[in-house]
């Protein structure tokens, strides 16, 4: 039995329909011109008990998604038609009290004159219906994706189109004449048509950025180490005059001068700035030596990520926002820290061909969701069987005169040659003594467990106390757990000097300011995709260069109100946003195609 998707309507029922006289009509005989303008024919006369008529652009806007321009002109069409509910078991309509000429035969007759204004909207995809037009910029009564659409014709009623969605919701519709149905039915068919085609095209994983498009990246992102200026900590008070202690920061707009100028995307991305540690992680010939290697990987990335002590905060990524990278590692700088003289010679070289000169480390990030903000990020090196996919959901609250930003998610390190997966959580990070001269540490307790092996390590990154001590202390044990015995300690700053102690009495000292840093691979901007981070944020970080915070704030304001009207069409339809690169599973996401399911 066929299902009619119910909308909030109400009236009498029966089973036929008025007609408007209405019509479709040129531009250039519309009354209303300013329609025209905008490529969309004007309202046609009205006539006849229900009105109504359809708007659209002349000429057939089926026959291309997008004006002269390159643009979609919005609404595609737009009008009355009549639609049929379940609820009512008949068309819509309302009751009109006919009098006859003696009082004692009046009666009440059902004639079919409510209709709904219907609005066509090609850009997304949406058959959208008001209860009239006055209505249209409210909340609509219901609305139909047209992606995967079926849009037919049906005896069943004078001048009726029926539309079908491919989530199994129907609409059946009535229009004025044939000639309007008509034209109902080529939009419809084209809208349906061009979202199937583009919502069909196969996602694109990071192997489909091409190498040769990326070049070394030279952009200089070191923050001007300067305090707060006088006007900008009169905006600071103000805000934080409306703020209680503990309060979420997540959907209080910041002021723009304090953005660092990247993406957090991209920040994720630079925490790889020393990509030759971590592919010397499976180069590790024991276990041991392994889960010692990922450790001093993890404590030596977060100097680099950071960009310098200076408190600023990079953009939220706007959801669906990408980032794409990689790192071309010499292969000689790739080589286990503390070598067993027992080892065996790994399988890498026992190949006799000659190797490239370098490993390629390829990295993806992805904004899969808005509230709460959550970030995806995947990197993998096919050569040497290692990936990483993680999934972090930050959450920022109000602290008086700091801001706390807590890591909310995991990590996972998978070394396919060993067979081992390391299972890492991330530090929360707190912004300091925000109306002077900001600066930013690291505090809390993190974990790295591999379960095979048994192996764990315990990172605890201290925050500076009250009164003296040092600040950007890390200290770390690493523990054979079946044997309860403690194979390493760490001490240090994990933007200074880490002094590693192994259980045989060996020490090794790591400054991570002299660590050489490889710089990653990124495509230019006329390469990108309007949703990759640097393209997208390209005029917000154009005027943070020049000085121009009121400039850069309005570019901001508007990638966020565009983020914010597209939500609101989705709740409308209620659909979730369906990622391009992660997939959702369970609690957390994982890559679409990651190194583990494909080799």
């Amino acid at each position: 039995m066929e299902r009619a998707a119910q909308g909030a309507d109400g009236g009498g029922g029966s089973n036929s329909s008025s007609r408007s006289s209405s019509r479709a009509t040129s531009a250039g005989s519309s009354p209303s011109c300013s329609l025209a303008g905008r490529g969309i024919a004007g309202r046609s006369a009205v006539a006849g008990l229900g009105g109504g008529g359809s708007r659209s652009s002349p000429g057939s806007v089926a026959a291309s998604p997008s004006g002269g321009d390159g643009r979609r002109r919005e609404p595609a069409l737009e009008g009355v038609l009549s639609k049929y509910t379940n609820l009512l078991q008949g068309w819509q309509n309302s009751v009109r009290v006919l009098r006859l000429a003696e009082p004692q035969f009046q009666v009440s007759i059902s004639i079919l004159c409510n209709h709904r204004y219907f609005v066509l909207d090609f850009e997304a995809g949406l058959l959208q219906y008001f209860v009239n037009e006055q209505s249209k910029h409210q909340k609509p009564r219901g609305a139909l994706s047209l992606s995967g659409a079926i849009v037919s014709l049906s005896d069943e009623a004078p001048h009726m189109l029926v539309v079908y969605s491919a989530n199994g919701e129907m609409y059946k519709l009535r229009a004025a004449d044939a000639k309007e149905k008509q034209l109902w039915v080529t939009q419809l068919r084209a809208c349906a048509k061009y979202h199937m085609e583009t919502n069909s095209k196969p996602n694109s994983g990071p192997e489909l950025v091409l190498s040769e498009d990326e070049k070394s990246d030279t952009e200089d992102k070191e923050e001007a180490e300067l305090g707060v200026m006088e006007d900008q900590r009169s905006v600071i008070l103000h805000l934080i005059s409306q703020l209680k202690l503990g309060m979420d920061l997540t959907k209080v707009v910041l002021p723009t001068f304090i953005l660092e100028k990247r993406s957090l995307l991209e920040m994720y991305a630079d925490f790889m700035a020393h990509p030759d540690l971590l592919l010397a992680v499976t180069a590790g010939a024991t276990p041991e030596e392994r889960v010692i290697c990922f450790v001093e990987y993890y404590l030596t990335a977060f100097h680099e990520g950071r960009k310098g002590a200076l408190a600023k905060k990079p953009y939220n990524p706007i959801i669906g926002e990408t980032f794409h990278c990689s790192w071309e590692v010499p292969r000689d700088r790739v080589k286990p820290k503390r070598t067993a003289p027992h080892s065996p010679p790994s399988q890498e070289h026992l190949i006799a061909e000659e190797p490239a000169e370098s490993y390629k480390l390829r990295f993806v990030a992805e904004q899969v969701s808005h509230h709460p903000p959550i970030s995806c990020f995947y990197c993998e090196c096919k050569e040497k069987r290692l990936c990483i996919n993680t999934h972090v959901w930050t959450k920022s609250k109000f602290m008086g005169m700091s801001v706390g930003v807590s890591m909310i998610g995991e990590g996972v390190l998978r070394l396919l040659e060993h067979g081992e997966e390391y299972v890492f959580t991330l530090p929360s990070a707190y912004a300091r003594s925000i109306l002077t001269i900001p600066w930013v540490e690291l505090g809390g307790k993190v974990s790295i467990n591999c379960a095979k092996t048994g192996y764990s390590a315990t990172v605890i990154f201290h925050t500076k106390p009250f009164y003296g001590g040092k600040v950007h202390r890390v200290t770390a044990e690493v523990k054979h757990n079946p044997t309860n015995t403690i194979v390493c300690k760490v001490h240090g700053e994990w933007n200074g000097t880490l002094e590693f102690t192994y259980n045989n009495g060996e020490t090794k000292v790591v400054d991570t300011t002299t660590l050489p840093v490889c710089p990653k691979k990124i495509r230019p901007l006329e390469k990108q995709g309007p949703m990759e981070s640097r393209n997208l944020w390209r005029e917000v970080t154009r005027y943070l260069r020049l000085g121009d915070i009121d400039a850069a704030t309005e570019q901001k304001r508007r990638l966020e109100d565009k983020q914010r009207m597209e939500e609101r069409k989705r709740e409308n339809l209620r659909t979730p946003w369906q990622p391009k690169y992660f997939i959702q599973e369970g609690d957390g996401w994982v890559y679409f195609n990651p190194l583990w399911k494909a080799h």
